[in-house]
C-alpha cells in the first residue's frame, strides 16, 4: 500500500514507492495490450485462450500468468465482462437505480469509486476565459496499470491527468489547456492523493480535490459521472436523464468527450446503449482493458 509523506526530503522515497509498485502492472499492461485489442475485437468468437497466447506469441502458461498478474482474473473472464452482451446485462440491471443507489453504494462499499471521495470545483470565468493566466501549475508523470500519465494541480486540486507515453506531447497538450498558466514540474500532495485511486483497496482514500475548467454543463455532467459505481456502466442517454436534459444525449456526449481528468472522472464507464463501448479519448484498447480491470475487481 502507498505511504503519504510530507513533501519535502520524504517526496523522493514517495516517487520511488509509486514507481516500484506500479511499474510491473504498468510492463504487464503494455505487454497483454495487444491481447486485449484481440480479445476486444473478436469477442464475440470467443477466443480460447491458446488463439490469444498464439497471437500475442506466448505459451499458454505464460500468458494465462501475465494476464491473471494485470487483470486478477483469467482471460476467459475477462472476456465475459468486455462483451457485449455482459454489458446489456449490467445495463438491464442497473439502468432504473443506478443514480438513485450511488450514494448508497459507495458508503456501503470499500472497492468502489464514489463522489464522496471527490470534489470538484469549477475554475472562475477569468480563470476560465483567460487561459490560466495567474494560475501556477504543478505536473509530472507518472505509471498506471493502463500505462504512463501525466498529471497536474493548481493550489486548489488536480486540474489535469492523461494518459500518455510520450512526456513530451502530454506537456504541450498542457500548455495547451492552460497557455498562460505557470507550468512548474514538481510532484506535490494533490498529485499523490489523486494516483492513490490506482490502488486495489480504496478504504483509507484521502479525499480527492479537482479544479476543473469548463461549463457549468460540463461541470454538471462530470459530476453526474463519479456516481457511477465502479464496475457499472451508465448510457449517455442515461447521464442526460440524470441531469435532467433527456434530450441533451449528444452535448453530454461532448462534455463526456472533453473531460480533463481520466480515470478519477470515469468517463470510461459510459457507453452506447447497445452495450458497444464506443470511443474513448485515450484509446479504445484502453477503456475495455479499463471496464474488464474494474470488472474483475469489483467481483472478487
Amino acid at each position: 500500500m502507498f505511504r503519504i509523506f510530507p513533501l519535502g526530503i520524504h517526496t523522493d522515497i514517495c516517487i520511488l514507492n509509486l514507481n516500484v509498485m506500479e511499474t510491473q502492472a504498468h510492463l504487464n499492461y503494455s505487454r497483454i495490450a495487444e491481447a486485449i485489442e484481440y480479445i476486444r475485437t473478436h469477442f464475440q468468437e470467443q477466443p480460447g485462450l491458446e488463439a490469444v497466447a498464439e497471437e500475442v506469441h506466448l505459451s499458454p502458461a505464460h500468458f494465462q500468468r501475465l494476464f491473471t498478474e494485470w487483470a486478477g482474473t483469467s482471460p476467459k473472464k475477462f472476456l465475459q465482462y468486455i462483451s457485449i452482451e455482459h454489458a446489456k446485462k449490467i445495463l438491464t440491471d442497473n439502468r432504473a437505480t443506478i443514480f438513485d443507489t450511488a450514494f448508497e453504494t459507495g458508503l456501503s462499499s470499500t472497492s468502489r469509486l464514489h463522489d464522496m471521495f471527490v470534489k470538484i470545483e469549477g475554475m472562475t470565468p477569468a480563470e476560465f476565459k483567460n487561459g490560466g493566466k495567474n494560475l501556477a501549475i504543478n505536473y509530472s508523470y507518472a505509471e498506471s496499470p493502463f500505462g504512463n500519465l501525466i498529471v497536474a494541480s493548481t493550489s486548489k486540486g488536480v486540474c489535469h491527468m492523461a494518459f500518455e507515453d510520450d512526456e513530451e506531447k502530454s506537456l504541450d497538450d498542457l500548455r495547451r489547456k492552460f497557455p498562460n498558466a505557470t507550468l512548474q514540474r514538481k510532484l506535490d500532495l494533490l498529485q499523490q492523493n489523486a494516483l492513490f485511486i490506482f490502488q486495489n483497496d480504496w478504504s483509507k482514500l484521502p479525499e480527492i480535490k479537482l479544479h476543473l475548467k469548463g461549463s457549468e454543463f460540463q461541470l454538471k455532467v462530470w459530476e453526474s459521472l463519479l456516481k457511477i459505481p465502479m464496475g457499472k456502466l451508465s448510457t449517455y442517454g442515461e447521464i442526460a436523464k440524470g441531469i435532467g436534459n433527456p434530450n441533451a444525449s449528444r452535448a453530454v456526449g461532448t462534455a463526456i468527450g472533453s473531460n480533463p481528468v481520466a480515470f478519477l472522472i470515469p468517463c470510461h464507464r459510459v457507453i452506447q446503449s447497445s452495450g458497444n463501448f464506443g470511443g474513448y479519448m485515450w484509446g479504445t484498447t484502453r477503456k475495455t482493458a479499463i471496464i474488464g480491470w474494474e470488472g474483475a475487481k469489483t467481483d472478487q
